[in-house]
């Protein structure tokens, strides 16, 4: 075993967990990245001096990492500083009424009775009471299992968990099960956002997203340095145990020969040998002959529907009178209207809601008595998946000044200040083949749970991880793919050494 050669390409969060646990084996790894530095989604951007979070800004499920680190005899407290939040986000409407999702159960019940009454903080306690027991249902069968399929599922969910879920009504939208939890139309809005944390329209996507809302009340946390610590942190890891990195070099090919991959050619023409080959990307880029003709048929065929892209805004502005937390929503009066204009007209909103990222919130005493304080943010506004087209610029203009207008007619002005703006074309270039789709494929349909493919690949020897992998799209589920994926490679490769069970830290909460 400790000769086995192993290829990851791609250094976004699930190739670095994989690679990082299988050194942590003692196996030869190698880490392939077309940039220069890891991380993948997760990056940052340097405005007027300033480095500002990106792309992923919300660090949930903190036992994934508790694991992959016990395992490699570190912990993520002695490797990094996390801050829980106590405001898990704030939402904003343009009448000027305002609801805090708080972390403590308690204070968020209070809240919710401020905002809607008591039959709201009622129906808010009943749906987390759902959502809790949703969570504690498929967070075995489905979130931590190697790709599951509808029998095995099924299988492992036994009677009480099939239950449950019938309860619950699966063939259900996620908007569909909101209107039976909530009479207020702002509060439906409010948690039928979730869909879009898996790239999917509230409408379309299965009311099993709901358990996202006890992800949130598990916890929430900022990281000391930003979500890229996070990843220079799993990369400085892998490092010390021996992974051999090569950034600024792409995978150009997957060669395969007899039926099984052998190695890759990196776009320098270096070829570099291996058992087993992880691939961190889109599956797309697989699909279609971006790696060779002879990897396509290792994803399934055809193309399935892109999930979202975003367009956004990265920037440093005076510090804003705005009642801003780290994670602030506003919202429009017409939800329906941004998921329409998206999937159904493939065009930027004209009425889009906008997500903001205040990345020096909760201010310090000592930051709040600066009045020459500056402050960073990241403003993103969901798009379709059409990084592979031309983008009208009209369009594009439309829906930034839609978006500013939002956000000033709260106090938060974007206009005029230091900026760099992402749109899908530019998360097309950077993610081949995804054309812009930032979540893998969309979660539509109650059966889209079981579409995405799994860490082993039809091919021998290509195994596959990342947001567009089993269990999905986020920073932590693309963790948990990795490690399906290291755990798919150790098997395939004969060992007898049993891969360590997973620990649920604070995974299944009682609150």
């Amino acid at each position: 075993m400790a000769d086995a050669r192993v290829v990851v390409v791609g250094a976004g969060v699930a190739g670095l967990v994989s690679a990082l646990l299988l050194a942590q084996r003692g196996l030869n790894v190698s880490l392939v990245e077309a940039s220069m530095q890891a991380g993948g989604k997760i990056h940052t951007r340097t405005v007027d001096g300033l480095a500002i979070d990106s792309g992923p800004t919300v660090m949930t499920m903190r036992w994934v990492f508790d694991e992959v680190l016990q395992q490699c005899g570190t912990s993520l407290d002695a490797e990094l500083t996390l801050q829980p939040l106590s405001v898990l986000a704030r939402h904003f409407w343009p009448d000027g009424q305002r609801l805090d999702l708080l972390a403590d159960p308690q204070a968020s019940e209070a809240e919710m009775e401020r905002f809607g009454g008591a039959q709201a903080a009622d129906q808010f306690r009943r749906f987390c009471s759902r959502s809790r027991e949703l969570h504690d249902v498929l967070q075995e069968p489905f979130m931590c299992a190697q790709a599951p399929r509808l029998a095995s599922f099924t299988a492992r969910l036994g009677a009480s968990g099939l239950g449950v879920l019938a309860q619950l009504g699966p063939m259900r939208s996620l908007w569909q099960q909101l209107q039976r939890e909530f009479a207020h139309p702002r509060l439906r809005q409010l948690f039928g956002r979730y869909a879009t944390y898996c790239g999917s329209s509230p409408w379309q996507a299965p009311a099993t997203l709901m358990l996202i809302a006890q992800v949130e009340m598990d916890g929430v946390w900022s990281v000391d340095g930003g979500m890229h610590a996070l990843a220079r942190c799993l990369l400085r890891l892998a490092q010390e145990r021996g992974v051999s990195c090569h950034f600024g070099r792409g995978c150009e090919r997957i060669e395969v020969h007899n039926d099984r991959v052998q190695g890759v050619i990196l776009s320098d023409g270096q070829r570099l040998s291996a058992d087993a080959v992880v691939f961190n990307g889109d599956p797309s880029a697989l699909r279609q002959g971006l790696l060779g003709a002879q990897v396509r048929q290792a994803v399934p065929q055809p193309a399935p529907q892109r999930s979202l892209s975003a367009l956004t805004w990265s920037a440093v502005i005076p510090a804003s009178a705005c009642e801003l937390d780290r994670h602030n929503v506003f919202f429009q009066d017409d939800y329906a209207s941004e998921f329409e204009d998206i999937f159904e007209e493939g065009r930027l909103p004209q009425d889009p809601t906008v997500y903001v990222c205040a990345q020096d919130r909760p201010w310090t005493p000592t930051a709040s008595s600066d009045p020459s304080r500056r402050e960073r943010v990241l403003c993103l506004v969901n798009a379709p998946a059409l990084g592979d087209q031309e983008l009208d610029e009209e369009e594009l203009r439309q829906c930034q000044s839609a978006s500013f207008s939002r956000m000033a007619h709260h106090g938060l002005q974007i206009e005029g200040h230091p900026m760099v703006r992402t749109d899908p074309r530019d998360f097309h270039h950077r993610f081949p083949a995804s054309a812009g789709a930032l979540y893998g494929q969309a979660t539509h349909g109650w059966m889209s749970i079981f579409a995405r493919p799994g860490a082993k690949t039809p091919l021998p020897g290509l195994y596959l991880a990342g947001g567009g992998v089993h269990p999905g799209p986020g920073v932590p589920m693309a963790a948990l793919s990795g490690q399906r994926a290291a755990e798919a490679v150790w098997a395939s490769l004969g060992s007898t050494s049993q891969w360590p069970q997973e620990a649920t830290y604070g995974g299944m909460s009682t609150r």
